[in-house]
């Protein structure tokens, strides 16, 4: 393990498995489907509950893939994912971005969703996914957020985001590090033109899109290390967190409630 110190500011509780847990290749990673080969090798890096990592599984059956996480606690949903789907091409272990225990030009594919946001040291993480990418031809994929924005405007809402991302910079992280991913992979050592760029986005407005989603955050802020750490960094109140938790309960009743998150996304070749 790297001497790099973790900067996640979530933890791995309930509420935050469920959010993780929905993303899939298509909703995460639909950027990187028109590349991917049935026989390829690919690392998902921050892999959490596995559900991206299933998914690549799936789509590459006579390939490999490898999920690893800093945290062991998720790799238990993983790896019980993975048999509920009978997925057998497919490991999980444990491991550090920044000090990635695999031989040089391994992986066909490395791949990263929303995890540079969380570490201390993106370019050294970039350096790494590159590292073990396969030269001539290997893949490194990154998406991140940029951005949030919702309807109908909201006191609570624009008051959680401020707490969230106050607490991620604290910790040393960046939680909309999505527009920097470019720069980022020229400082790990790639080309311009090894480089391409896009964006993509999330959408929740249905009710059930709602339920999912303000239901996952409301649960969060009283629930998990968002309030602990809300608390002990004062920057909200436990009558503050209620108000917050409020604010998400009100946003999913509302039948006109719309929010949403842009990415950005790269494909590097190696």
């Amino acid at each position: 393990m790297s001497s790099h110190p973790n900067v996640y500011s979530a933890d791995h509780s309930s509420a935050v498995l469920r959010t993780h847990g929905w993303r899939t290749v298509s909703n995460s990673a639909a950027y990187l489907i028109p590349y991917l080969q049935p026989n390829m090798s690919i690392l998902d890096v921050g892999c959490g509950p596995g559900s991206i990592t299933v998914d690549f599984a799936q789509r590459v059956p006579q390939g490999r893939v490898i999920g690893i996480e800093y945290s062991g606690v998720p790799l238990c949903t993983a790896r019980a994912m993975a048999a509920d789907k009978g997925v057998a091409n497919i490991d999980f272990q444990g491991g550090d971005i920044h000090a990635l225990p695999f031989a040089d030009n391994t992986f066909d594919v490395v791949h990263a969703h929303q995890v540079l946001q969380h570490v201390a040291d993106p370019i050294l993480a970039f350096q790494e996914m590159r590292r073990v990418a396969k030269t001539g031809g290997g893949i490194v994929a990154v998406r991140e957020s940029v951005v949030p924005t919702w309807y109908p405007e909201s006191p609570g809402l624009t008051k959680f985001w401020s707490v969230q991302e106050h607490m991620a910079s604290v910790k040393g992280g960046n939680p909309h590090c999505g527009k920097y991913l470019h720069v980022w992979a020229r400082e790990a050592g790639f080309e311009r033109s090894q480089i391409t760029c896009s964006t993509g986005s999330w959408c929740f407005s249905t009710p059930e899109e709602r339920a999912y989603w303000g239901g996952s955050i409301k649960e969060r802020i009283l629930s998990s290390s968002f309030a602990t750490n809300a608390l002990e960094m004062n920057l909200a109140t436990k009558d503050d967190l209620n108000m917050l938790s409020k604010a998400w309960r009100d946003w999913i009743d509302d039948e006109n409630g719309w929010f949403s998150f842009l990415h950005g996304e790269v494909i590097c070749r190696k």
